[in-house]
């Protein structure tokens, strides 16, 4: 075997099995995320710098990024870290079965033959849909591993009666889905009706019973970086196991500013209460190079503990395609088209 593909084996290996089963920050093993009452003063006392930001965001854009195999091994963890994802009108069984056979194998064979990573059974770590394709869903990925995830809440406006919403969650629950990613009212971050928003994200914790919660904020609609900020904290302080930036239906979904954001929201909370919260930028992210970016955030701002798909994920359609091809051009040293690698 080449020495190149020796190093990148090395390389694959030690990125996807560090950093421990238990999410760490400074030094300090982190709990699951359980909730604490909500704290206003908290809530009022959040300010942005949205200069320092944007300036912060757009440095991670413009450094050097990792290169080679270490460049491969990243990409093998953003498709360990991806729910991928169909949430259109014209959904159907069939597009949800060949979606989740590529989550099942997302790297095409012969490719993984060449980076030599077969006994690393990379595969995704969710299949998000709509809750009538939940049982197609978990039918097709039966015995692999990959979780389903279901869209809740009225998805994506969020505002159907709220009792509606809770029995959404409680139907997709029933119906056997690993995870849920509900939305928020929005208006109530509009109108700093912070208690009314705790009150519902409770509720939706609570119907969700065990399975993790997805707390999906509508970043694009909340139209200031503090707004951003301060719903990011009410809903972990109601019990969000992950807090998500957008439904992919916004104008403006995941961008780097409001994602470090909320990620440093996430290193405060965890200061503050010993707790973990996840997090799932969706919406927009469709190059390797982005994928990358986000992760590189994650590891600096976090630490590694949070690079894995118990703690982080990519809400992503279009992104697996462009990082399968990257893997491939490392493998052979060309760029296939774009149209060899579908989705579903």
């Amino acid at each position: 075997m080449p020495v190149e593909q020796n190093e990148f084996r090395s390389a694959a290996r030690h990125d996807l099995h560090s950093g421990g089963a238990i999410a760490i920050l400074s030094g300090r093993p982190l709990l699951p995320n359980s909730g604490i009452p909500l704290n206003l003063d908290w809530v009022r006392e959040v300010r942005v710098n949205t200069s320092a930001v944007e300036r912060r965001a757009q440095s991670q854009v413009a450094r050097r990024t990792v290169k080679k195999e270490w460049q491969a091994a990243w990409l093998l963890r953003a498709i360990t870290c991806m729910d991928l994802t169909t949430l259109s009108g014209d959904d159907t069984d069939e597009r949800v079965r060949r979606l989740c056979a590529k989550a099942r194998h997302p790297i095409q064979q012969e490719i993984e033959r060449q980076l030599g990573i077969e006994e690393l059974q990379i595969k995704v770590a969710a299949v998000c849909v709509y809750h009538a394709f939940v049982e197609t869903a978990l039918q097709a990925l039966e015995g692999s591993g990959v979780h389903v995830a279901a869209v809740s809440t009225g998805f994506p406006a969020g505002l159907s009666p709220l009792a509606e919403r809770v029995n959404e969650i409680r139907r997709s629950v029933e119906a056997g889905a690993h995870e849920i990613d509900v939305v928020i009212t929005r208006a109530h971050v509009f109108g700093g009706r912070w208690q009314a928003l705790y009150d519902e994200v409770a509720a939706f914790k609570q119907a969700c019973g065990s399975k993790p919660m997805k707390v999906i904020l509508g970043t694009g609609d909340l139209m200031t970086l503090r707004n951003v900020a301060r719903a990011s904290v009410v809903a972990m302080m109601a019990g969000a196991d992950f807090i998500k930036t957008s439904t992919g239906k916004e104008p403006r979904n995941a961008t780097l500013p409001v994602g470090l954001v909320m990620i440093r929201a996430i290193r405060e909370y965890a200061q503050e209460t010993g707790m973990a919260v996840g997090f799932k930028p969706a919406g927009g992210i469709r190059t390797a190079k982005q994928s990358i970016d986000w992760l590189a955030m994650i590891k600096e701002e976090l630490g590694l503990s949070w690079v894995r798909a118990e703690m982080f994920r990519f809400g992503a359609s279009g992104l697996l395609g462009d990082i399968e091809r990257q893997l491939e051009h490392h493998a052979t040293g060309r760029y296939s088209a774009e149209y060899r690698h579908p989705m579903a």
